[in-house]
């Protein structure tokens, strides 16, 4: 294929990117994106996305994958072709990055760490996650970890009852109601759940695995593949940690900014670093004036206010919503600069 190397040396923004999923939700796209005020079966958004989404049905010929703006290229097209340019010598984009708005509880859940994943799957990525709470709904929930002790056996009780019982694993997870700006990580093989109304940022190594031996996903019914991946029931319930329960699980999830500059031009918070997780990190900045943008590569998307970004003979505005790749090759080159306030986060794959 024969792309324009310029797409490789300046900010990457990409076409909308929604996709199929088997429960209802996007609304809170609303808001963020100007979407259309309406839940419907496209709740997600993926970022940059050089990931194939699982699905059952088909929504498009290439679900899931990110498309450059005002393109047909794919963004996984232009990282094989320049690479170098993009990444660095040696980088990587071994991240997937979501907005993600629920109209219901999602599955209990549990997604596989990198040995379960290699020997299972024969990927090198499990799903190590985090969630940037943006929005909520009125009584939005998350779940994470069991609400006390459980044992693979009690488990797997309450997987069969949740054949007849859409509720019964509420009853054994331990709830949180869920604010603005919470920060969750969500450490492969922990069970949880997303629950009703709440529009996140999801940042996640890059790949759709996800175990969820529950039945119902709202009143949709659930086939055994979509619950266990096309793996026997007892392999896929080893991808569950059962000592992970009450307000150790809390404890454990939760995340509090660190603020590692603050000046009159911007505030930068680390919001997961590799102290949390070698999988991926995250960090805010709050842009009072100007800023010129060091980190690279990494997804950066616009939270909040309006901005424009420059470079050399280059000019974009930026508002709430949009967000782009800033490449290797374009480190230091582009600032972006505000005349109220513009936030940012930038999404970081992970270090080799």
């Amino acid at each position: 294929m024969n792309i324009d190397k310029k797409y490789a040396q300046e900010p990457i923004f990409f076409e909308r990117n929604r996709v199929y999923r088997v429960y209802k939700g996007g609304k809170g796209f609303h808001t963020f994106f100007g979407d259309e005020d309406i839940d419907g079966n496209l709740p997600e958004e993926w970022m940059a996305s050089t990931v194939k989404a699982l699905n059952k049905v088909v929504y498009t010929d290439h679900d899931g994958l990110s498309v450059l703006r005002g393109t047909d290229i794919l963004y996984r097209d232009l990282l094989e072709t320049y690479p170098d340019e993009i990444l660095g010598e040696g980088g990587n984009f071994d991240v997937l990055v979501k907005m993600l708005d629920s109209a219901i509880r999602l599955p209990i859940q549990a997604h596989p760490d990198k040995p379960f994943s290699r020997k299972y799957f024969g990927s090198d990525f499990g799903k190590t996650e985090c969630w940037i709470i943006t929005a909520v709904r009125e009584n939005a929930k998350l779940y994470f970890g069991f609400k006390e002790d459980m044992t693979r056996e009690e488990f797997e009780k309450y997987v069969t009852m949740s054949d007849e019982d859409k509720d019964c694993m509420t009853s054994i997870l331990h709830e949180i109601n869920p604010k603005v700006g919470d920060v969750y990580l969500i450490p492969a093989l922990c069970v949880h759940a997303i629950g009703y109304g709440c529009l996140l940022l999801e940042v996640q190594e890059p790949t759709d695995f996800t175990i969820q031996p529950e039945r119902w996903c709202g009143d949709y019914r659930l086939s055994d593949y979509e619950m266990y991946l096309g793996l026997d029931k007892e392999v896929a319930l080893d991808c569950f940690d059962y000592s992970v329960c009450g307000d150790e699980a809390e404890k454990l999830t939760r995340r509090l900014p660190r603020t590692v500059l603050e000046n009159d031009s911007v505030k930068i918070e680390t919001l997961i670093g590799e102290e949390d997780t070698p999988c991926f990190g995250a960090k805010k900045y709050t842009v009072h004036t100007s800023y010129t943008l060091d980190s690279a590569p990494s997804l950066y998307v616009v939270m909040s206010g309006d901005a424009v970004i420059e470079g050399d003979g280059y000019s974009k505005d930026i508002r709430q919503g949009d967000y782009f790749v800033l490449p290797h090759s374009a480190i230091g080159k582009y600032t972006v600069t505000t005349s109220s306030e513009v936030q940012l986060i930038e999404c970081i794959p992970p270090k080799k």
